[in-house]
């Protein structure tokens, strides 16, 4: 039986949804390493450092947590630090598609499952986009994101 799950993303930001599917993989799993990733392709408001620092003030207090700056696959991150599961979130039927072939290909590559989650109806719209967006034309982020993020947001200026 799995007790030891991956989640990894870009979380630039990380939001309310992400927590709320580290709480519950927390709940699951007993332990949860949140893998944070650098996407060269993406233009990131945060650096790699910032956002892993960003998330650990996010979970502080989940016993059994951790976050660590993910580098290379994410197979790879996943078994160096021990994981024997990785959790995804799905907020619709396009990232469910996407979702299903990066499980089968991580399944093919390390053999490592994936257990897909669907966020809360409270956060079931909310992506990292969606928060950017909304903070570089100056509005209120708080009801998105934990109280640590929203503070990072208003102090980094940004363009749309």
């Amino acid at each position: 039986m799995a007790s030891h799950a991956f989640f990894a993303g870009s979380f630039d930001p990380f939001t309310l949804g992400h927590l709320d599917l580290v709480r519950r993989a927390q709940a699951l799993f007993g332990r949860v390493t949140v893998g944070v990733a650098h996407d060269p392709a993406k233009h990131s408001r945060f650096s790699a450092a910032e956002r892993v620092e960003l998330v650990r003030q996010c979970v502080v207090g989940l016993s059994g947590v951790e976050v660590v700056q993910a580098t290379g696959l994410v197979v790879d991150a996943a078994r160096s630090c021990g994981a024997d599961v990785l959790v995804r979130g799905v907020r619709s039927g396009t990232d469910f598609d996407y979702e299903m072939a990066m499980a089968r290909t991580n399944r093919d590559l390390a053999g490592l499952d994936t257990v897909l989650l669907v966020p809360q109806g409270d956060y079931a719209h909310v992506s990292s986009t969606l928060v950017r967006q909304i903070a570089a034309h100056g509005g209120d982020v708080a009801r998105f994101v934990p109280p640590p993020v929203a503070a990072a947001l208003a102090r980094k200026p940004s363009t749309p």
